[in-house]
């Protein structure tokens, strides 16, 4: 892959995204779907990377920056509900479309099939949520696919590792399987949490935006490659030290040092602009394989074209149909509990005595903030459920398959894979990408009440900030911060007004600097 076809790809999405934007319409749907057709294009070359570059270069920077605007305030609120979409459903997404590709694929093998459902098991909600304003989603919705999506990225990933280790003999047992992804979670938080650590002491040495922008570059791709040598989950490694970091770089005032108001301003024009090089590109090159992947399929006896297509298609509806099952058994299940549990209360007096001082007990020192949330609504549900857009970690991680096992024979099935890979990615996106918006305004969310709880959270920040220094020195600047910073703390604030407006401060600070 040369210079001029990577020139040729960026610059050609960086004019259908425009397009894309002004019509409303999905610029990696937009992308990936000309790739493809491109790909038929007589004289078009093959583009080809290693498999470790693809999972490696694309994936840790990209969640990293995914990472970096969540929230631990509303993780906290909806961990039950990112716990069972972004592990639960991920699992039984796995597990359901592993067995159902290996009785549609038997001469792949079960572990292979276990590879692609591990590939096809996480869907791309960021891609939902990043539009998730302009739809009109309320903010619990956004929050939970977030959260989903930071989950199951690494729930997936880790899955996809142990799959093919077992392809190549790594793993005997089911239960050799189950100890290494317990290590692979342990390790890998552990990795990120320590390497988290060490960037903010080196950060606050430095006190140098470009310095420091560069070394916050450098911090997926270590985390990612420092747990893989030790055999963890680079994924979680990287999502603990993106939460690590930025939480700590916005919110805490030890790392309020002079002049970290500059390097937050460079990371967050940064950041956008790595996310749409590599997006773009991941899109584009796996349209790209689509001609190729295609003829190797038909060169192939097994499985064979035929066959793949067939299987593509009952996957792509089966993809579809497992996730909305699956979060409304999830979802019911919760509300059902809830509703039975209203009723003991309500004829158990002595049960409800009980229960009000455990959750006293659980929730004492608790910032208001921090409390759980119910089980989401009917609508939320349904909403939540036709979120199932594969995206790029499906494309990425279907391109990061070896081309031969650890003994040097030939990965089992891997054209049949990226082909059905790439197929479901695009049906999902087709179907359930252009409908959303549909459904949404169909089920009339109202979000009035939450907008008008958001504004007044913002203006009672608002007030914290213009009390806490009325002046424009750098110390008035600080204490603002400052104020912000404790009200995150005490519960009154959430992390997400915080953060916009710790943003406009940097932004005034720096013109002030710019003026003087």
């Amino acid at each position: 892959m040369n210079g001029v076809q990577i020139l040729l790809i960026v610059g050609a999405g960086i004019v259908i995204t425009a397009v894309a934007h002004r019509r409303n319409l999905q610029p990696g749907l937009i992308v990936v779907t000309l790739a493809a057709a491109a790909s038929f294009l007589p004289g078009m070359p093959r583009l080809e990377l290693e498999s470790e570059v693809m999972l490696a270069l694309v994936v840790p920077p990209l969640l990293y920056s995914a990472t970096r605007g969540a929230s631990f305030t509303a993780f906290g609120q909806n961990l039950r509900a990112i716990i069972n979409l972004g592990v639960l459903l991920v699992l039984g997404t796995a597990a359901a479309l592993g067995f159902l590709s290996s009785w549609l694929l038997p001469t792949i093998g079960l572990a292979a099939a276990f590879v692609l459902g591990s590939v096809l098991a996480p869907p791309d909600t960021i891609t939902t949520v990043s539009h998730g304003e302009e739809l009109g989603l309320p903010r619990r919705v956004t929050t939970i696919l977030t959260g989903e999506s930071l989950v199951n990225d690494a729930t997936a990933l880790t899955l996809f590792t142990i799959a093919i280790g077992a392809v190549s003999g790594v793993h005997a047992s089911w239960g050799s399987g189950i100890r290494d992804f317990f290590y692979n979670a342990g390790v890998g938080l552990a990795i990120g949490a320590g390497l988290a650590l060490i960037t903010l002491w080196v950060r606050r040495i430095l006190r140098n935006p470009t310095l420091e922008t560069t070394l916050a570059l450098l911090v997926p791709f270590t985390a990612f490659l420092l747990a893989e040598q030790v055999h963890a989950s680079g994924i979680l490694a990287v999502v603990m030290a993106a939460f690590s970091i930025s939480i700590n770089t916005s919110l805490d005032p030890r790392h309020q040092y002079p002049g970290a108001y500059r390097t937050r301003l460079q990371e967050e024009s940064f950041w956008p602009v790595i996310d749409f090089l590599l997006e773009t590109f991941v899109f584009a090159y796996i349209g790209l394989q689509l001609r190729f992947v295609l003829d190797d399929l038909r060169q192939s006896e097994d499985p064979g074209l035929s066959r793949t297509l067939i299987a593509a298609a009952v996957l792509l509806l089966a993809a579809i149909v497992i996730r909305i099952a699956g979060v409304y058994a999830l979802f019911g299940r919760w509300r059902l509990n809830d509703l039975l549990n209203k009723r003991r209360l309500a004829r158990d007096p002595e049960f409800a005595r009980r229960l009000e001082e455990h959750r006293t007990r659980r929730t004492r020192g608790r910032k208001r903030l921090d409390t759980p949330l119910g089980a989401p609504s009917t609508r939320e549900t349904l909403v939540v459920s036709w979120t199932g857009m594969r995206g790029i970690l499906t494309l990425a991680a279907a391109a990061g398959i070896p081309e031969t096992t650890d003994s040097g024979a030939e990965f089992p099935g891997r054209s049949a894979i990226q082909a059905i890979a790439l197929i479901v990615t695009l049906g999902t996106l087709l179907i359930q990408g252009t409908t959303i918006r549909f459904l949404v305004n169909w089920l009339r969310l109202d979000v009035r009440e939450e907008r008008e709880q958001s504004a007044a959270m913002r203006q009672h920040a608002k007030d914290l900030v213009n009390a806490a220094a009325t002046g424009t020195s750098d110390d008035d600047y600080d204490k603002q911060r400052t104020a912000l910073s404790h009200a995150v703390t005490e519960g009154t604030v959430d992390e997400e007004t915080a953060r916009s407006l710790i943003n406009e401060i940097d932004l005034r600070q720096a013109a002030r600097h710019t003026l003087t």
